[in-house]
């Protein structure tokens, strides 16, 4: 674009460049012509037309009254005496005296030939700009792919690389040094995220097992004391205590490796994932309490939902939904659940929030002030959406809360 535009204006300023000339050289012609005839009048004090044999060349007419001596360039038209088309000419106007009497003298000069010319000028040079702009072009296009090659190469080994692999990330060599500086540094930044990534995951799996393990141990002793018939009522309390604290550290250790775990990409299997029927299918492990509770299910499938992810993440996702709709509902309430091709909406009566529905996602953001929640439910669920690309929202429509998973 910018070559064309200095191509435009080249071209522009050329062409007036030219008829600039060209109108220059008929005018020194013509002065050269005024001089002759006043050369020809001083000597003769007479004009006669002919004189000169070139038809509408000069023409003499008397002046009468006041007149401007001045002498004048005009462009004009004449009908051409063969053709009925005009003509352009280029004429001088001033004014002298023959025999002592002014007179106004056109002298005339045909432009026809120099239109011509100038027409022909420009069109070799518009053609010689257009075929030097494409030819700049399709050079340049050559050039530049051939020059960026390595870099798309690169760029598309990068686009593919996965860290949570151990296949490190090769980058293409070339000739070119700045190129080669890039891939050396990205190649160190993938082998760098590779690191950090493989520590990370030994770190949740370590923690996982190790910290499970010991309260593992402690639940199953606690277990043991409450069951135990030489306690006093005192002890018991203490020992109960202790044991749901137990429980909830434990569930509450799960929770955030569990987040650890999806945000570092852990789970590495991807499946054609019908959430519909996860959905329908996990509402079956979730008889008990809903019968408990007297909670109404209403059902509206129109079609299957389904997501390329993760199975387990797809089950994690649905047990989370309903366990919340099902945890914060009134007992005799409604659990609404609707499907489609596009979209799957749990809804369930319950109190109004008291906080900001935008931080209903965030970790250890709860309504319920009950030992058993966590606050990490809909971080989970959350965070399972932003890592398979799903969009989640919350909407109040009284007395349901609805939440949307969409793609």
């Amino acid at each position: 674009m910018a070559s064309l535009v200095i191509y435009l204006a080249v071209g522009i300023t050329f062409y007036w460049i030219i008829k600039f000339m060209i109108y220059e050289e008929v005018e020194s012609r013509l002065v050269v012509e005024k001089r002759d005839f006043e050369t020809y009048v001083r000597a003769n004090d007479t004009w006669s037309n002919n004189s000169y044999f070139v038809e509408n060349k000069i023409e003499v007419q008397p002046v009468f009254g006041r007149f401007k001596n001045e002498t004048v360039f005009t462009d004009t038209l004449i009908s051409n005496r063969y053709e009925e088309s005009p003509d352009p000419f280029r004429q001088l106007t001033f004014y002298t005296l023959i025999g002592g009497s002014p007179y106004r003298v056109a002298i005339r000069k045909s432009m026809i030939q120099s239109y011509k010319l100038i027409e022909a000028i420009s069109a070799a040079m518009i053609a010689f700009l257009g075929l030097l702009l494409v030819s700049t072009f399709l050079f340049h296009r050559s050039l530049s792919g051939k020059l960026w090659q390595p870099f798309y190469d690169s760029l598309a080994r990068i686009k593919d690389f996965d860290w949570t692999k151990n296949k490190p990330l090769e980058t293409v060599r070339s000739e070119i040094t700045e190129f080669n500086e890039l891939g050396d540094v990205m190649e160190k930044m993938a082998s760098k995220m590779q690191h950090d990534y493989r520590s990370l995951r030994e770190f949740t799996e370590n923690a996982s097992h190790e910290i499970q393990t010991p309260l593992a141990l402690i639940n199953a002793r606690v277990e043991q004391f409450i069951q135990s018939k030489d306690l006093g009522e005192s002890h018991t309390y203490w020992i109960e205590e202790i044991y749901h604290a137990a429980r909830r550290m434990s569930r509450l250790n799960q929770g955030l490796l569990l987040l650890a775990k999806i945000e570092n990409q852990q789970f590495t299997e991807q499946e054609n994932v019908d959430l519909s029927a996860l959905v329908l299918n996990k509402l079956k492990d979730f008889e008990d309490i809903i019968q408990h509770k007297e909670i109404k299910v209403c059902i509206d499938e129109q079609g299957s939902f389904r997501k390329i992810m993760s199975p387990a993440l797809g089950e994690i996702l649905v047990t989370n939904l309903i366990n919340n709709a099902i945890r914060h509902n009134y007992t005799g309430g409604e659990l609404r659940i609707s499907t489609n091709k596009d979209h799957i909406e749990v809804s369930n009566t319950g109190a109004a929030l008291k906080s900001d529905p935008e931080r209903l996602f965030e970790r250890f953001k709860k309504e319920s002030t009950g030992a058993e929640s966590l606050g990490l439910g809909l971080a989970i669920v959350k965070q399972i959406c932003d890592s398979c690309e799903l969009h989640i929202s919350y909407q109040y429509q009284e007395p349901m809360h609805v939440i949307k998973v969409a793609k």
